[in-house]
């Protein structure tokens, strides 16, 4: 078994840089000891804070491959795992039957041959470095989280019909989790743990220039001084994401708009609003005269505050 891909923390960080992906410093250091360690990470925040970019950045900048694990209720080792494939089981013994050969032992139809590799099989049987990237783990059953943390601890599987399983490159974990219910102590025992919160109205500034290059400055600072205030809103249903930012960003942009006003906000603000009672709440308490005094006293220097 070799162990996961090594790099610097300075190296890192610029990688990070050219990917675009934009973070702090305490952000940078805890991915760099999570790969120095041979660590999960466990990263959580609210959706659209960046969780999952994270592990999509990870396998860009180490050149490794992901391989994405989806959580929901009742996902089982079947669906994560292995399964065997039955259809191609049954084709054999037919096949078998119909050439009159000798009758098939039971160990050669439950041969690798006939194994279904799932995402934790995969990642522990690659040849080459890979990032695994466990999404929304507090999705899945306190059950199959138990049976997840074991296979972390080891890096290894037992499949009755082939034995123990050991992992041929150690991968690089990530998992992501949008805090919907508490996850247990044995799993974070064994991850490295990150908190990521949305980014504030400068840090965003800089994740729209690096990711929409084209900006205007005042526009990009227009757009994540908005999106600010709307996050400030405690009756929205849903935020919007660093992704819906750069959407509506590159909505403007394609729009030819050099600044933001509050009429623009309210014609677009279907990128960044997804639900018709948020979209309903706008209206009433915020409307497009709210955005063109926000982003007037921005403009004067004033603090982004909550709309009343």
């Amino acid at each position: 078994m070799t162990v996961a891909m090594s790099i610097t923390l300075s190296e890192l960080r610029k990688r990070f840089e050219q990917a675009g992906y934009i973070c702090s410093e305490n952000t940078a250091l805890t991915v760099f000891l999570a790969l120095e360690l041979q660590k999960p990470l466990l990263i959580e925040g609210a959706p659209g804070v960046g969780k999952t970019e994270m592990g999509k950045v990870l396998a860009e900048i180490l050149k490794a491959d992901l391989i994405r694990l989806q959580c929901y209720e009742g996902l089982d080792e079947t669906k994560a795992l292995y399964e065997w494939n039955y259809q191609r089981q049954l084709l054999r013994i037919q096949m078998n039957r119909s050439l009159e050969e000798k009758q098939i032992r039971e160990e050669d139809l439950f041969s690798s041959d006939y194994l279904l590799e799932r995402p934790l099989l995969k990642a522990i049987q690659s040849d080459e470095p890979a990032v695994l990237l466990i999404d929304e783990v507090d999705k899945c059953d306190p059950e199959f989280e138990a049976f997840l943390f074991e296979v972390l601890s080891d890096f290894q599987v037992s499949i009755p019909e082939l034995g123990t399983i050991t992992a041929r490159n150690i991968p690089v974990v990530v998992l992501t989790s949008n805090n919907e219910r508490e996850l247990s102590d044995g799993l974070k025992r064994r991850c490295l743990y990150l908190y990521l919160d949305f980014p504030d109205v400068e840090k965003e500034v800089e994740i729209i220039k690096a990711k929409v290059p084209l900006i205007a400055d005042g526009l990009a600072w227009e757009t994540a001084r908005v999106v600010a205030v709307l996050r400030q809103q405690q009756d929205l249903r849903k935020k919007p994401s660093i992704a819906e930012t750069l959407d509506w960003a590159r909505a403007l942009v394609s729009l030819n708009r050099k600044r933001l006003d509050g009429k623009l906000v309210a014609s677009t603000l279907n990128l960044i609003l997804k639900t018709r009672a948020d979209q309903q709440y706008f209206d009433r308490e915020i409307g497009p005269e709210g955005i063109d005094r926000i982003i007037r006293q921005s403009g004067n220097g004033g603090e982004i505050s909550r709309c009343q």
